[in-house]
C-alpha cells in the first residue's frame, strides 16, 4: 500500500551538479540527515541498515552514496540521466526525512572519533588531526593523508593509497578532511590538495570513465 507523504515546507533540498565531476551532484538540504559523518556507501551492500542509503540505491543509476551532516553527495553510472534521477532522489530524501526516523542507522562517522586533546603550534595540531581521526577512518579505504606545509591559514596536504586517483577523494576533502580540521584547528581556513591524482594506481573509487 503506498503513501502519499506531505509536502512540508520547511524542507528544502538545493542540487548542485560537480563540474569536476558531471556524475556527481550534491543535494543540500535543510535540515541534517544524520549528525556527524561522512557515511560513505560505496554499494547497495554497504547501505544495508540504513533507509535513506538503501532507498537511493533502490534508484537505477545511483553508483555511490555520501551523507556528511545535510548534504546527500550521490554518484551516478554514466549511462544514467540527471533529469529524472535527480527529481527521484529529492523525493527518496525528502520521503525519510518526513518518516521523523533516522535516514543512516548502525555506523560509525567516517571522520569521527573520541575528542582530541590537542597541544602545540598550528602543524602539530594538524599532524594530532590526521593521526587520530582521519588517517585511522580513510585507512579502511587503503588510503592516507599526509600534511605537506602549512602556510598562513592553508593547510597543504598529500592523499596517498586509496585516496590517490579516487572519485570521491574531493568529495572525501570538502565533506570529511576539511570538517574535521576547521572544527579543531579555527586558524586553518583553507585545505589544499596537492595529490597528483593522475599518478594513482589503486583508487578506491574510480571515476566512471565516460
Amino acid at each position: 500500500m503506498s503513501e502519499v507523504l506531505p509536502v512540508d515546507p520547511t524542507i528544502t533540498i538545493r542540487a548542485e551538479t560537480s563540474f569536476a565531476d558531471p556524475d556527481t551532484c550534491k543535494f543540500t538540504l535543510s535540515r541534517a540527515v544524520r549528525s556527524g559523518g561522512p557515511f560513505f556507501f560505496k554499494n547497495k551492500e554497504r547501505a544495508a541498515g540504513s533507509p535513506l542509503a538503501e532507498q537511493l540505491f533502490a534508484l537505477v543509476g545511483v553508483a555511490h552514496v555520501l551523507v556528511a551532516d545535510n548534504v546527500v553527495t550521490v554518484g551516478k553510472e554514466a549511462s544514467a540521466s540527471w533529469s529524472e534521477l535527480k527529481s527521484a532522489i529529492g523525493a527518496a530524501i525528502r520521503a525519510q526525512l518526513l518518516t521523523g526516523t533516522p535516514g543512516i542507522l548502525d555506523l560509525s562517522p567516517a571522520m569521527a572519533g573520541p575528542p582530541v586533546d590537542l597541544n602545540g603550534d598550528v602543524a602539530q595540531r594538524v599532524v594530532q588531526i590526521l593521526e587520530q581521526q582521519i588517517n585511522p577512518s580513510i585507512a579502511a579505504h587503503g588510503g592516507h593523508a599526509d600534511l605537506v606545509a602549512v602556510e598562513g591559514d592553508a593547510v597543504y596536504l598529500r592523499l596517498s593509497g586509496g585516496c590517490a586517483g579516487c572519485g570521491m577523494a574531493a568529495v572525501t576533502l570538502s565533506q570529511g578532511i576539511e570538517v574535521a580540521i576547521f572544527g579543531s584547528v579555527p586558524e586553518i581556513t583553507r585545505v589544499i590538495d596537492v595529490t597528483d591524482h593522475a599518478a594513482g594506481t589503486n583508487p578506491y573509487y574510480e571515476k566512471a570513465k565516460k
